[in-house]
Parts: C-alpha cells; sequence; structure tokens
C-alpha cells in the first residue's frame, strides 16, 4: 500500500514540478508579498552567474536590495552582474570569485567578508554541482559533498555572526525533490563505500542540506532557515547534468524566474518568516520533506552524529592562522 501510495505521489509529483504546476500553484500567490523595497537590505546569493541564482539576484536587485553574487567565473559572474545592473537600475551588485568546492578557500572568503562588512541580511545558499565521478578537491574532500553540503555548512556557519547582528536575517538553501528518496546516511559522507552514482550522491547532499536547515533552526533562534524545491526548472546546470531528462522535458520546465519564486518569496517576503523557521517550501507553500509513508526520517542521534563529522571535517580544513585566532 506504502509503495502505491508513493507512485501516486510522485506522478502527482510530476505535476507540480513543471511550468504548469508553477502556474497553477500561482493562482494563489498573493501579489502583495513581493511588493517591497529591498533598499538598505543585503543579500548574498552563491551561484549568481545563471539560472536559479542570477533570476534571484535579478528580482533582487530590481527591489533596490544591495546584492553580493558568489561565482566561480570572474568573467561570467562580471557579465552577468552588468546585466543585472542594466535591467534593474541597480548598481548595487558586486562580484566576489568563489569555488564553494574548494573547503579551505570558503572558510577564507567568509572570513574576509565579515571582516569588510558590517551586515548581511540574507543568504541563499543557491549554488550546487553534479560530478559525474568521483573526484577530489585539494582539501582530499569528494567534490560534490564538498560542494553541496561542507561548503554551504562553512559559510553559513561562518557568516551567522554578522547575520545574527542584522536585521530580520534569513537563510535560504535551495534544495531538490531528488532528497526525497534518500535517508540520511552519516556513515558515508563522501561515498566512500557505496557504489559512486553521482544522480544519488546529489539526492543525498540536499537531503543533508534539508537536516542541516532543521538543526539550525533549532539552534540559532535569532535567524530564520528554511530550506526550498524549485521544481524542475530550464536551467544550464540542468540540461548539463541531465542532458537525456532534459530533452524529454525542456518543454515542460519552469523558467528561471519561476524556479526562483519561492526563494525570492522567503527572502524579502513578511508572510515567509510568518512560518517557523526550518521548514521546506514549495511554491511559496510548506510541504513535507518525505515522501508519504515513507522511510527517509532519521533518528536525534543520526542528525547529531551527521552534525559532529560536519564540524570534524570543517575544522579539519579551516586554515590554520584561523583556527588559532578562533
Amino acid at each position: 500500500m506504502s509503495l502505491y501510495r508513493n507512485i501516486v505521489w510522485f506522478i502527482n509529483g510530476m505535476r507540480e514540478y513543471t511550468r504548469s504546476g508553477f502556474e497553477n500553484a500561482s493562482k494563489s500567490f498573493a501579489a502583495k508579498d513581493l511588493d517591497l523595497s529591498m533598499v538598505g537590505r543585503s543579500f548574498m546569493i552563491t551561484g549568481a552567474n545563471s539560472g536559479i541564482g542570477k533570476a534571484a539576484a535579478m528580482a533582487i536587485a530590481k527591489k533596490g536590495g544591495t546584492v553580493h553574487i558568489i561565482c566561480r567565473n570572474k568573467e561570467r559572474a562580471d557579465r552577468a552582474r552588468d546585466e543585472i545592473i542594466s535591467a534593474s537600475g541597480n548598481s548595487e551588485v558586486y562580484v566576489h570569485v568563489l569555488d564553494l568546492s574548494e573547503s579551505r578557500k570558503v572558510w577564507e572568503f567568509a572570513e574576509a567578508f565579515k571582516r569588510e562588512h558590517t551586515s548581511l541580511n540574507v543568504l541563499i545558499n543557491n549554488a550546487g554541482c553534479m560530478v559525474y565521478q568521483r573526484e577530489m578537491n585539494s582539501d582530499g574532500m569528494e567534490k560534490n559533498f564538498a560542494t553541496n553540503t561542507l561548503g554551504v555548512y562553512i559559510l553559513t556557519k561562518c557568516l551567522m555572526p554578522l547575520l545574527e547582528k542584522s536585521r530580520d536575517p534569513r537563510v535560504i538553501t535551495v534544495s531538490s525533490g531528488g532528497m526525497l528518496v534518500q535517508q540520511l546516511n552519516p556513515g558515508d559522507l563522501q561515498t566512500e563505500r557505496a557504489p559512486f552514482d553521482s544522480t544519488m550522491v546529489y539526492a543525498q547532499n540536499k537531503r543533508q542540506q534539508v537536516i542541516m536547515t532543521e538543526f539550525w533552526a533549532k539552534e540559532n533562534p535569532r535567524i530564520h532557515f528554511s530550506v526550498m524545491h524549485p521544481g524542475w526548472a530550464d536551467t544550464p546546470a540542468v540540461a548539463t547534468a541531465m542532458p537525456q531528462f532534459y530533452q524529454m522535458m525542456r518543454d515542460r520546465l519552469r523558467t528561471t524566474e519561476q524556479g526562483a519564486d519561492t526563494a525570492v518569496w522567503l527572502a524579502v517576503s513578511h508572510a515567509a518568516t510568518a512560518f517557523p523557521s526550518g521548514l521546506f517550501f514549495q511554491d511559496r507553500k510548506p510541504v513535507s520533506a518525505h515522501l508519504p509513508l515513507a522511510w527517509t526520517h532519521s533518528s536525534q542521534h543520526k542528525v547529531k552524529v551527521f552534525m559532529r563529522r560536519l564540524e570534524n571535517l570543517a575544522v579539519a580544513v579551516k586554515p590554520l592562522e584561523m583556527a588559532v585566532t578562533s
């Protein structure tokens, strides 16, 4: 019975994730939720040179917000910045070059940002990757895990003091529906034991993002945390990472603006913070982070083991001079 219900849920979910699913959901959106000025508020968005990240940066810049875009490639980042400024008329858009897969450099960037800026109102963890084969970064970390999980952990943890002293601080993480088929596995974070399947590794990383969000929400009540599923959007990342899926679904994929809508809503609206911190959102409403009757729930013990191992890995790659002064 549970298998049948999950199959039905998945079929219905497929429709919900598409462009038509967004169009149907948007009929109940309140336009006033996004009819706000963001002048005087600062936002950091990772992976903002294209796709959902760029669409979110564009939407926020049009509302007058100061936007810090974090990208791996300076040339593409500069091009995105120029396009955002041109379309929004807002010159408060700043480029920062950072590869989130390089764990040590994430520490260095976040610490430097804290020294140079007095406030940060919103962090949107959007950058992600799906590396097909098991590759290691310069710190000896598996690249998918380093980017999607450890990079998000280090960046968020390091910026929390800056967020906490800012007005109405928020952290939004862009996850994926793939995590619905994964239970947290703290015993093999870098896929050293199991066969390497990039799709499942990515889905496990996205489950880890949900667990981190829930944990942070309990531990840091001054910051509003949320995690969201953008649906299936027509982005360069999807076209590159899942070419067969992209070709099959391209006519039904959401636009990047539709994919970014809930992240923007979570970042700017008053309605978003009326919900408790730590929830999983899709199309501006909280939804379950598990399939009906699913086996993907994690015990508190597993969560604590996962967070402790994340912290140990983060400390292991922390630059020596930072470890000495902290």
